[in-house]
């Protein structure tokens, strides 16, 4: 089993940054990939981004250039920094785990860019 502990939305102005922080325990050994996912109202879950081990990354394409996902190997955190925040980014963001047996989910956490 895996626990994620999610922290780090809120409401930020266009143009705005946020950190997004997971921490995971438990059966952390097995762990292959960690990520982030968002949902909008009215839309399917869709990925952000995600970091597999040994540090390869992938973000989605309109994510780019703003966004960075890191993780801190030491701390068993995955983190989401997100600048140049647009409207369009607002939706609830999902920490995704991905082990050898199954995916794990975070609570998620509201992000909100709004004027």
């Amino acid at each position: 089993q895996v626990q994620l502990v999610e922290s780090g939305g809120g409401l930020v102005q266009p143009g705005g940054s946020l950190r997004l922080s997971c921490a995971a325990s438990g059966s952390i050994f097995s762990i292959v990939t960690m990520g982030w996912y968002r949902q909008a109202p009215g839309k399917q879950r869709e990925l952000v981004a995600a970091i597999i081990n040994g540090g390869n990354t992938n973000y989605r394409d309109s994510v780019k250039g703003r966004f960075t996902i890191s993780r801190d190997n030491a701390k068993n955190t995955v983190y989401l920094q997100m600048n140049s925040l647009k409207p369009e980014d607002t939706a609830v963001y999902y920490c995704n785990v991905e082990t050898v047996h199954r995916g794990y989910w975070g609570q998620g956490t509201q992000v909100t860019v709004s004027s």
